[in-house]
């Protein structure tokens, strides 16, 4: 959603064609693989290997565009290879060529700030809401809703992604609980999981608490759509409840984060969050 929210709104701005590179999902084996246009209302034709060719010449190859993304081999890129050279926002965007091929993660709304309006539009769910998930819909709009997201699955089983990422603790989540009780009245908890046993079991929360267990495999997109329609936010160290919480374009929704984004602490995220989203 980062790497679609940042494109679109580059081509938006320079009026040009936007086309997705999805080859990179073959044989992808965690979450469930490209669903952006299953999920949400957005039409964007996929590139092809010809077209991303056409772009980067002799360097469209996969494997050589692997290779050309690592730092040491930069100088071999082209003007038209644009990599994202750091995780904060990287002003030189806006200078790229019109013909460009991005690779990146884009992780900050100075990104699209300027075409929220219609990446909103953009991403409004596809799918007709279940009957289950439409009475969770009524049930959120009838209280001040507040989306709670425990994010765990691979972050804990993968160790790779557990070294990188990390968890968030108990700690910030009594915290931001407590910060959510101290600012609005009578809240209501929605916690959202991918593991919502560990979640029940150890989050001890003594308010008004819901806890959303059927949203699974193909389905488990609803949570960020059940996320987007609480009034105010807990998210995790994961894009997948920063979305959620975006998606709300209440002017005064409350959005808690995680201060501690990765687990080594070292990136800078000054521009991951944005303005007016506090961290604990």
């Amino acid at each position: 959603m980062f790497q679609y929210a940042a494109a679109r709104a580059l081509a938006l701005e320079r009026r040009e064609v936007l086309r997705l590179d999805v080859s990179c999902f073959e044989g992808y084996g965690l979450h469930q693989g490209f669903e952006l246009q299953r999920v949400f209302g957005c039409e964007v034709p996929l590139a092809s290997s010809s077209e991303v060719r056409a772009v980067l010449g002799w360097r469209g190859e996969a494997a050589t565009r692997k290779v050309f993304s690592k730092p040491l081999f930069s100088f071999m890129r082209g003007k038209y290879f644009v990599v994202e050279p750091h995780f904060h926002y990287w002003a030189g965007i806006r200078s790229v060529p019109a013909s460009a091929y991005l690779q990146g993660y884009w992780q900050s709304e100075k990104y699209f700030a300027d075409a929220a309006d219609t990446l909103r539009a953009d991403f409004t769910f596809r799918q007709p809401l279940s009957q289950e998930n439409a009475a969770w819909v009524e049930k959120i709009g009838s209280c001040t809703a507040v989306s709670m997201h425990v994010r765990r699955g691979d972050y804990v089983s993968d160790v790779r992604t557990s070294a990188a990422h990390g968890v968030c603790s108990l700690d910030y989540y009594r915290a931001a609980v407590q910060y959510i009780v101290g600012s609005v009245k009578e809240p209501e908890f929605f916690v959202f999981s991918d593991d919502i046993a560990w979640a029940c079991e150890n989050l001890n929360i003594e308010y008004s608490c819901h806890y959303i267990d059927h949203n699974r495999d193909e389905e488990s997109y609803n949570d960020m759509r059940l996320m987007s329609l609480c009034s105010h936010h807990i998210i995790a160290n994961s894009s997948f409840s920063w979305w959620g919480a975006w998606l709300n374009p209440g002017a005064d929704k409350i959005v808690v984060a995680p201060a501690l984004w990765f687990a080594s602490g070292t990136r800078r995220l000054d521009d991951l969050f944005p303005p007016g989203w506090v961290t604990l």
